[in-house]
């Protein structure tokens, strides 16, 4: 049971704080084993003092805290100089990033970067090979009830600004043009849908055919079904891909497209490069799409390296690996 604890007044005389309030000074009567009792119970009647931390505290003054609040006073304390330290590590290693990515590469800005792209493509137009996508094959799409499926116009359009957007990063770009591109035909409104900016896309664009365009002798048809496989890229050729996305995957009719106004043909060396590799499917095929094609083409012109450019151009899907990693 606890005991009342008895204090002696003799001597005592108010004291005022420093805050103006009045404070009496205390002697306690050590009653042995209660004492620790009685502090416990005035710890209790603590008022916070606002103090930030111990070392704020006036001198003498620390009886009045508990040391549970001293413990996570200094645990607060710990806290914040981890994060400070944290903050300025951070801060340090961004500095050395920024300044590495600096003698990098220049920084420009995006305006500076456009008119840089734009100098490059339009640079292309005369000295680069050109790229040519045949859109007048569009009518050799599937049909049903003598329709073109809308699905593979789509996908026709996607493709197209794939391959636009792969040439536009590209250090050796190609010079673009789309023929047989009729206004109001079905893919020239799926490429306005779906391609923002297509109307300023640096690329040209003609209802006419590559065939009224360019000698017929610097004409090279790509189709997976020529017997040449393409050796070298000559920047002064054009190269014609078929815009044909056929879910129904008709044969040779590119090929015939070709042999029919006696024109070169190439397919790209996947034959001499790259095997075929095991997979449950056991699906293999050579046919591309438009932008993969560009995606090969594109590597090549720049690396000369056919592994290399098969490598970006034939997706793993397709069912063949490079020679070297085939095991």
């Amino acid at each position: 049971m606890m005991k009342h604890a008895e204090h002696d007044t003799e001597g005592s005389d108010p004291v005022e704080g420093a805050d103006g309030q009045w404070e009496c000074e205390v002697t306690w009567q050590d009653d042995g084993g209660d004492r620790e009792s009685i502090c416990e119970s005035f710890r209790l009647l603590q008022i916070d003092t606002g103090c930030d931390s111990p070392k704020d505290l006036p001198v003498g003054s620390e009886k009045w805290y508990s040391r549970n609040v001293l413990r996570k006073q200094r645990h607060w304390e710990k806290i914040v100089t981890a994060k400070k330290k944290k903050r300025k590590q951070e801060k340090e290693r961004r500095k050395a990033k920024h300044a590495e990515d600096k003698g990098a590469a220049h920084q420009h800005s995006k305006r500076v970067l456009k008119a840089i792209t734009k100098e490059r493509l339009l640079a292309a137009k005369a000295a680069a090979p050109w790229l040519c996508v045949d859109l007048s094959m569009t009518g050799h799409m599937t049909k049903k009830m003598f329709v073109i499926s809308w699905k593979e116009i789509s996908r026709l359009a996607a493709q197209i600004r794939r391959l636009y957007g792969s040439n536009k990063k590209a250090g050796k770009p190609f010079w673009i043009c789309l023929t047989g591109f009729v206004a109001g035909s079905p893919i020239s409104e799926e490429c306005f849908r779906m391609n923002d900016g297509f109307s300023s896309y640096l690329m040209d664009i003609t209802p006419e055919s590559y065939l009224d365009l360019f000698p017929l002798e610097t004409i090279v048809y790509l189709t997976p079904d020529s017997e040449n496989a393409l050796q070298d890229i000559d920047p002064h050729s054009v190269y014609v891909l078929g815009g044909l996305v056929d879910e129904s995957i008709q044969k040779k009719v590119t090929l015939q497209q070709a042999q029919e106004h006696s024109l070169q043909t190439a397919r790209l060396p996947i034959a001499e490069y790259m095997v075929k590799n095991a997979n449950v499917k056991n699906y293999h095929s050579e046919t591309l799409a438009i932008n993969q094609v560009f995606d090969a083409l594109s590597t090549y012109y720049e690396t000369q390296s056919w592994p290399e450019a098969l490598k970006a151009g034939v997706p793993p899907g397709k069912g063949y690996v490079l020679q070297e990693t085939a095991t």
